[in-house]
């Protein structure tokens, strides 16, 4: 009886894929069959008298470093368990599969409260990461910001007027009314629970935040708990 190798292996032995990885990456995207079934299963073992063939469709493994687009809902401190097939908005353009490995190495790139909701961005990549972080003055966060109570214009003459909270002075940002109760807050720092900060420091109790934009890079169509790729062209 012939010893049961892995399906990865074997792939490698019939000179199907180039290495191991490759060899994955086509069993999580469903492209390898094992006596005409389809396996997707990483470990599947399998023996050399069955037949393996491989059948590549025009989805592609994403690079070897993959960035996010996450809307976020609030509450949520770790996002990672939203970051799956099933959550994939359904708009996303990239034609990139989901493979295990997305999931993996992310870090936030610029701060999201965990009571606030909207755009998350989590990368792989070490240099975008600091750059939205610590050049974050290079890129304008925009936040729609619902009160509670009504929104006058002297609550909003004060929330304009802050320069310094007690962690020190602050970058210029511009608050303005989008409704009786909501406001849009533009931003170009990162510190933590900026945004709840400020409107505590003009009186104005907050009902709900959420992330619009940072830099060029917009929400569009993702529906709240939905993610997206960060495509080649897309830039911050």
């Amino acid at each position: 009886m012939s010893e049961n190798i892995r399906l990865s292996r074997r792939l490698t032995e019939l000179g199907l894929v180039a290495s191991r990885r490759e060899a994955d990456e086509c069993i999580e995207m469903g492209f390898v069959r094992v006596d005409g079934e389809t396996v997707q299963a990483l470990g599947s073992r399998v023996n050399a008298s069955q037949t393996i063939t491989l059948e590549r469709s025009k989805i592609q493994p994403p690079p070897s470093r993959i960035t996010l687009l996450l809307n976020k809902p609030a509450g949520i401190a770790n996002p990672l368990p939203l970051l799956q097939a099933a959550t994939r908005c359904d708009k996303d353009r990239s034609g990139w599969a989901w493979l295990s490995r997305c999931s993996t190495h992310l870090q936030e790139a610029g701060w999201l409260d965990a009571d606030s909701s909207g755009l998350m961005v989590l990368t792989q990549d070490d240099a975008l990461a600091s750059r939205l972080t610590r050049d974050a003055r290079d890129y304008e966060q925009e936040y729609l910001v619902w009160v509670e109570g009504g929104l006058d214009e002297a609550a909003l003459a004060r929330l304009n007027a802050i320069r310094e909270l007690d962690d020190g002075p602050l970058l210029p940002f511009k608050a303005s009314r989008q409704g009786g109760r909501q406001l849009r807050l533009v931003l170009r720092e990162n510190r933590e629970y900026l945004v709840h900060r400020l409107l505590d420091e003009a009186g104005l109790k907050i009902q709900m935040v959420k992330r619009q934009r940072i830099g060029r890079i917009a929400l569009g169509p993702l529906e709240e708990g939905q993610w997206r790729y960060l495509m080649m062209g897309e830039r911050f």
